[in-house]
């Protein structure tokens, strides 16, 4: 009961001190007031991690999937990674029951991060109106930077399908559906599946018709939907061990000319950028499945 009490007053103070932190929005609207269009604030966090959801039904970003290293805090040279046996290799005892034993182990160097960038157009003379450019702020520019992370970590240059050793798997094998051979893969493994990520048509297409996203969320599985995974396709793997988000610790918000082609009519846009990389420390440990 004690330590219960404990948990409690922990997460009431940090209830209090989030809802006394300045959101990123209204950070920008104090610079915007003071300096007009040469407005630019920097912080020293990753806003798309810094803005809470108003909706009653949530839907979890892809960072939440990881566990997310603040290099700006955690100063890191390398990751360790594995790689699975190679044909040629010698025999390892045990390795046919534990396979993981035959895996080679890495070390690489911390891979640059990459811009995730995301621009709006300022409705002209809503910063006239502080609470409308904050609202603004908040729940479009940033919601549109976190659509643009989902981007950069499921697709982008080094997101997870384009991470090699990551396999495609098509059958379903004995189990009729290949989210749960994959699971049983990575179980055969030694590790877990913790996380699926699937494009909202399919999620929705087995709620109507099987109970495929009830057990396996029930089964501890953490799901995000998002169009950003093909119809057809979705990721599986164990992002609680197996993979990490390299993330900077800062981002910026500021007044900007953006690249021909980034909006659809000319007028004033603000730009809001962060800085971040996916690595996969187990690839073997990760599918991409065909549904």
């Amino acid at each position: 009961m004690q330590q219960a009490d404990g948990v409690k007053q922990t997460m009431a103070e940090v209830v209090a001190d989030r809802k006394n932190e300045k959101l990123p929005g209204r950070m920008f609207v104090e610079a915007c007031a003071a300096k007009g269009l040469e407005a630019c604030v920097e912080y020293d966090v990753t806003i798309t991690d810094s803005l809470t959801s108003s909706r009653r039904k949530p839907r979890y970003p892809a960072r939440n999937m990881f566990k997310v290293i603040d290099l700006s805090r955690d100063h890191r040279q390398y990751y360790w990674h594995e790689s699975p046996a190679q044909s040629g290799d010698p025999r390892v005892n045990l390795a046919d029951l534990r396979r993981e034993l035959a895996n080679h182990f890495h070390k690489s160097p911390v891979p640059e991060l990459l811009p995730t960038t995301a621009w709006v157009n300022v409705p002209p003379g809503l910063w006239d109106d502080a609470e409308a450019f904050e609202s603004f702020l908040n729940y479009r520019l940033i919601v549109r930077l976190g659509t643009a992370e989902n981007h950069t970590i499921i697709r982008g240059e080094g997101g997870l399908l384009n991470i090699p050793g990551i396999e495609r798997m098509t059958s379903a094998g004995p189990f009729g559906s290949t989210i749960l051979a994959a699971c049983n893969e990575v179980e055969q493994k030694g590790s877990t599946v913790d996380g699926l990520i699937i494009n909202p048509a399919d999620y929705y297409k087995f709620l109507a018709h099987s109970r495929l996203m009830e057990d396996v969320e029930n089964n501890g599985v953490f799901i995000v939907r998002t169009r950003l995974v093909d119809p057809g396709i979705a990721i599986v793997g164990d992002f609680g061990h197996g993979a990490q988000l390299f993330d900077a610790g800062r981002s910026v918000i500021r007044f900007a000319e953006p690249p021909p082609g980034t909006l659809a009519e000319p007028g004033i846009a603000l730009m809001a950028e962060i800085y971040e990389r996916v690595v996969v420390n187990l690839p073997t440990n990760f599918f991409v499945v065909s549904l």
